[in-house]
């Protein structure tokens, strides 16, 4: 350390430490949770070769800090594909990433966890989603890229369009 570093007053040595700028990385990431059924294969396989199934996916978003500058994102995804009237799979998947954040400005650190975050798990996770389907015995599920900002800008504006609505007056009998 330099003798002009050691002399600084506190105020300068905090704003030397807001120059160095934003840092973020992935500390690490892994599957949390992940499920796979195929509750009757070989009806469904059957029906499967003269009709597409029919699928319904849904993504969530979990963020929370575990410690100084070190986050944890949940991505969700789940689907679950029918042939007619039988579930031909289900599967589930909780794939998580510990990011590090330092000298990010608390308005843009949510923005970080909910769309550049899940952006970079996404790959892994679909990759992961796809082998499991095929092992099962299924086409690979390739999912299509999520837009993870128009996600995040929906969910701003449901919160904004609540926030704006009025406010019944409840009452507890």
């Amino acid at each position: 350390m330099s003798e002009e570093s050691e002399n600084k007053p506190a105020g300068q040595a905090a704003e030397s430490n807001q120059q160095e700028g934003i840092q973020v990385g992935i500390l690490g990431q892994y599957i949390k949770d992940l499920s796979f059924e195929n509750p009757t294969p070989a009806q469904t396989l059957q029906k499967m070769a003269n009709e597409k199934p029919a699928m319904d996916i849904n993504v969530n978003l979990n963020a929370r800090q575990l410690g100084e500058e070190v986050y944890e994102v949940d991505l969700k995804i789940s689907s679950t594909a029918k042939a007619g009237e039988d579930t031909a799979f289900v599967v589930e998947l909780v794939y998580s990433g510990l990011f590090g954040a330092k000298n990010v400005p608390q308005e843009a650190l949510q923005p970080f966890l909910m769309i550049e975050a899940p952006r970079m798990l996404f790959p892994f996770a679909r990759r992961i989603i796809a082998d499991a389907t095929r092992d099962g015995g299924f086409p690979p599920l390739m999912l299509e890229p999520i837009d993870f900002a128009g996600l995040y800008a929906q969910q701003v504006q449901q919160a904004k369009a609540q926030a704006e609505a009025p406010q019944e007056d409840i009452t507890v009998n």
